[in-house]
């Protein structure tokens, strides 16, 4: 008996466990796996073990003996000084980092018990890091001048997806990775399935007159791929956080994300005298008048308004931009 069971804790390491429960769980059962995978130490697409990781530092150590002692350290750790094995984000503590890492920690453990491979989850009676408050950061005018001005130094495989999040509120994973598909033959409207998006509902998307003629630049010197945007042609254009911080070194905004993009375009387009709901479609927003019980029998798609409201809101981003631009070059004049 005591054999099998040393048997037993030796193929049962965190290592294994860790493969295993993204292969037949995370990967299943969840949008967001392969940064899970990436936290518990395990590349997402070999599943081999990341170097420095988590699961290489704790290959041997069989799951029945990580204790609540070990998951507090490593989630301090995460928080002070990045994920194990991973490029870290910023300098200053992560408690997002730290909170993601507790939680996949927690959903592991909790599988793992569920599979009779571990007798409790560890996790129970760690503090879980703090949920961040919620970001309201909404660029200016003045603001939405300098990002247009900096998305145009881009190159235009950058560039114009860039001024597709200002122009349509969508995120940033569903304009990178856009697909000829998705476009009407005369590219006035982009329909994202329900597997691009986050509630995953489909998603039609009137692109305004400006939106049309930034992203016929795009294609225009596309590659072979069906993605528009890509410099693999097999994978979506990636390397957003060095975009990011060449923005910054362009623009002086203070505090800002990519998100705040589509925060500012909900903010701006109520300001312009859009009504919430037609926003909230727009946004592809399940929420407040087509939420719960009103959602179920509310199936209008608004196409109408929405290409009214990007066109209106197209408009007034175009005057901000036109007159960043003369400003500017009156300065340099």
């Amino acid at each position: 008996m005591a054999r099998t069971s040393l048997a037993h804790r030796s193929r049962n390491t965190f290592d294994k466990a860790a493969c295993d429960f993204i292969e037949q769980h995370a990967s299943k059962k969840t949008r967001r796996w392969h940064e899970q995978a990436r936290l518990l130490g395990v590349k997402p697409g070999d599943r081999s073990l990341i170097p420095n990781g988590l699961a290489l530092r704790w290959s041997k150590r069989p799951v029945v003996e990580i204790d609540s002692q070990d998951i507090h350290l490593i989630v301090d750790e995460t928080r002070h000084s990045g994920a194990p094995g991973l490029p870290r984000r910023s300098k200053a503590p992560t408690e997002a980092r730290a909170r993601a890492t507790y939680s996949v920690l927690s959903k592991m453990f909790s599988w793992l018990v569920q599979q009779r491979r571990a007798p409790q989850n560890p996790c129970i009676g760690v503090h879980r890091p703090d949920t961040p408050k919620a970001r309201d950061r909404v660029l200016s005018d003045a603001e939405i001048g300098e990002f247009w001005k900096a998305a145009d130094a881009e190159p235009t495989i950058f560039g114009v997806p860039l001024k597709l999040l200002l122009l349509t509120g969508c995120r940033l994973n569903e304009v990178a990775g856009m697909h000829l598909t998705e476009l009407s033959a005369d590219q006035s409207m982009w329909v994202i399935p329900g597997e691009r998006t986050k509630n995953k509902r489909a998603h039609a998307v009137p692109l305004s007159r400006l939106a049309q003629g930034i992203l016929r630049s795009a294609l225009e010197c596309r590659g072979p791929s069906v993605l528009v945007f890509s410099t693999t042609n097999n994978s979506p254009v990636s390397g957003w956080s060095k975009v990011k911080a060449r923005l910054d070194t362009q623009m002086d905004i203070p505090h800002w994300r990519l998100h705040d993009l589509r925060r500012t375009v909900a903010t701006g387009m109520a300001e312009i005298g859009i009504q919430p709901h037609i926003i909230e479609a727009t946004l592809n927003h399940i929420s407040g008048a087509k939420s719960g019980v009103a959602g179920v029998y509310n199936r209008a798609l608004y196409t109408a308004e929405k290409k009214a409201a990007l066109e209106c809101w197209a408009q007034h981003v175009e005057t901000i931009t036109a007159a960043k631009i003369v400003a500017f070059k009156r300065e340099r004049a």
